[in-house]
């Protein structure tokens, strides 16, 4: 409380006292009922300056009336006893009440006190909180871009790389060819290998452009099951040529809503490099089921090859990496991109020796 406004109160307790007091003077004693209403009006004062300046304040005020009130007493009312001692109970009470009134409003004081503290005090934390909260979401931005720039700076170095070897050989080409004297039988088959390195090279900027770039998805309704069968159909010519087999497990599964055009490139990756994997006489199987308890569908594909080394499995999603002389390592991660696209997963299980199994989940609502 200010000192002003401090001030102002005691005025107008201490004028509130006195007013009180002067009515008790003024007023004849045969009026005993505006007596007894004066002498409550006395609990007025008491208990507003309890509440406004606590212990000391009630007390103050009480000891301020008790002096006040007593001449009315002692010299007014002196001749009689009974009222006399109702007054000077009276009079105790006056204090008792302002004892406590100033006692519990002081409590009530210093509780409101703390508690305006402890609300500063979280204020405060919370403004921390928040500054630190800002900070972080900064330094975490800043961090993905880096991952991102770095990312990025990997990729191109790894492009870069997958270029320079066909471009390498279509320059060594080209410059055979302008040489004097090479035989004319010799030029189909130099011609042969700048059309063959010249497409390795449009495959890999298209397979890099198609992992890179986002495509819009046409999803709708569509049945793995026959999807997958007409994949099998459409591979069974090279797979025989290849002499593996294919064969295909359905399971009862819902329609689910997804891009069949994109799916269908995602499993032609893995088929493509299940039959590569297989031995001759082997057999890629692929088979489907769901899970309606996990709301997913699971499609495995297993191949019966030599297997994928423990060092390369952790490596086989990422861009460029192959373990195929003629591949350009975009296929799988080609591959798990359309499906985590569709709110699914992609994981491989692979012994050496033992061949490998690919397992696509994917959610059955899209």
């Amino acid at each position: 409380m200010g000192r002003p406004a401090g001030l102002i109160k005691g005025g107008a307790l201490f004028a509130c006292v006195v007013a009180i007091s002067l009515l008790h003077y003024l007023t004849p004693l045969r009026l005993g009922m505006l007596h007894d209403i004066f002498q409550r009006l006395y609990y007025i004062p008491i208990i507003l300056a309890a509440y406004w300046f606590g212990f000391r304040g009630g007390i103050g005020c009480a000891i301020l009336v008790t002096v006040a009130y007593a001449p009315h007493i002692l010299f007014q009312w002196g001749g009689h006893i009974a009222m006399e001692m109702e007054k000077y109970l009276e009079v105790i009470l006056y204090n008792v009440v302002g004892g406590i009134t100033g006692f519990l409003s002081q409590q009530e004081r210093c509780r409101r006190e703390e508690l305006e503290q402890t609300a500063q005090g979280l204020e405060d934390s919370f403004r921390q909180l928040k500054s630190q909260s800002e900070l972080i979401i900064r330094i975490e931005e800043q961090l993905r871009r880096a991952e991102r720039l770095s990312a990025l700076g990997e990729l191109s170095a790894i492009l870069a790389h997958e270029i320079r070897n066909p471009l390498a050989s279509i320059r060594g080409t080209a410059e055979i060819l302008m040489e004097q004297g090479v035989p004319a039988e010799r030029r189909g088959e130099f011609l042969e290998i700048l059309v063959k390195e010249s497409d390795r090279l449009n495959r890999v900027v298209e397979d890099f452009l198609r992992m890179a770039r986002p495509e819009p998805a046409d999803k709708r309704e569509c049945d793995i099951n026959e999807e997958l069968a007409n994949m099998v159909t459409l591979l069974s010519a090279q797979a025989s040529s290849c002499g593996v087999s294919l064969d295909l497990s359905r399971g009862s599964l819902p329609r689910l809503v997804a891009d069949p055009e994109k799916l269908r490139q995602a499993f032609l990756n893995i088929m493509l490099n299940a039959i590569q994997a297989s031995p001759e006489g082997g057999t890629v199987r692929v088979a489907t089921s769901c899970n309606l308890e996990a709301g997913v569908v699971e499609i495995r594909f297993t191949d019966q090859g030599g297997g994928i080394a423990a060092d390369a499995v952790a490596h086989i999603f990422e861009p460029f990496f192959t373990t195929k002389g003629s591949g350009t390592g975009l296929g799988l991660p080609i591959t798990k991109k359309i499906v985590e696209g569709h709110g699914g997963s992609v994981t491989v299980a692979s012994e050496p020796g033992r061949g490998a199994t690919f397992k696509v989940l994917l959610p059955v609502k899209g």
